[in-house]
């Protein structure tokens, strides 16, 4: 039967697949963390007390990385280049969400308004990475191969979905609320539509690698398909919704190293 499960399985156990799964990951985590240094460096003098919070939010998707070159060194496999339609981040700005990557490289301080839609791009992408998390923890918490990977990382992104939920919250009440919905949504709607198709791409880099039949194949991508419906239709709304977190200034402190990964 094919399942959420088995499919993740069946990437896990075979070489070429776990090579270009955490392959995809790591280069997202990196860059991610190099975004959100570059942010930290820029950030705005009145929004100085965030900076130690991005950094940390930096640090731990540059934690990410590693920890995905390090299970790859582990299992005697090395990075392959990400295939640029397979590359989330990439499309991502492509797309105009977030902060583009030449404002990041320049030396002029950022404004309000940019770290608003930095947070909106973040609010958004870490609903989507905490939703994988949790699905993976589901299944492979106790793996022993990628189990404590899984728990580590899906902690950390629970710890910046929760910081991003309180940054904006606190804006909305400096008096930015409508500019946050109305960036929010532009995020959400344009990263569903990024997520089909680097979804449509890996499946099927996976389906040639795996040799899936045209009816897996096409049972998959009819999923996909259906998914980016769901969402399209309403399924959005629940990565522009703001409230405050249980966990209340979750970046407050430095960053958790992991040595077993290094």
């Amino acid at each position: 039967m094919l399942t959420a499960k088995s499919l993740f399985q069946e990437i896990v156990d075979n070489d070429e697949s776990y090579q270009l799964f955490c392959s995809i990951a790591a280069s997202g985590e990196t860059q991610g963390g190099w975004e959100n240094a570059r942010i930290a460096a820029l950030v705005p003098e009145s929004e100085r007390a965030m900076a130690p919070k991005i950094t940390r939010h930096g640090a731990d998707e540059d934690k990410h990385g590693r920890i995905f070159n390090a299970l790859m060194k582990k299992r005697g496999v090395e990075p392959v280049p990400v295939p640029p339609e397979a590359d989330y981040t990439v499309l991502l700005e492509r797309h105009g969400i977030g902060l583009a990557h030449e404002k990041l490289k320049a030396d002029q301080p950022l404004t309000v308004r940019d770290i608003i839609t930095y947070l909106a791009h973040s609010r958004v992408t870490e609903q989507r990475a905490a939703d994988q998390m949790v699905m993976l923890r589901k299944f492979f918490a106790d793996h022993p191969e990628v189990g404590k990977a899984v728990r580590m990382i899906s902690n950390d992104e629970d710890n910046h979905l929760a910081y991003t939920h309180e940054e904006l919250l606190r804006f909305a009440a400096a008096g930015h609320g409508r500019l946050i919905q109305s960036t929010l949504r532009a995020c959400a709607l344009a990263e569903i539509r990024v997520y089909r198709d680097v979804s449509l791409a890996v499946m099927g880099h996976m389906g040639r690698i795996l040799g899936w039949s045209r009816a897996k194949s096409a049972v998959l991508l009819a999923g996909i398909h259906a998914m980016y419906l769901y969402e399209r239709l309403g399924g959005w709304r629940r990565m522009v919704a703001l409230k405050m977190p249980e966990r209340r200034n979750a970046l407050g402190g430095p960053a958790t190293s992991a040595p077993e990964f290094a």
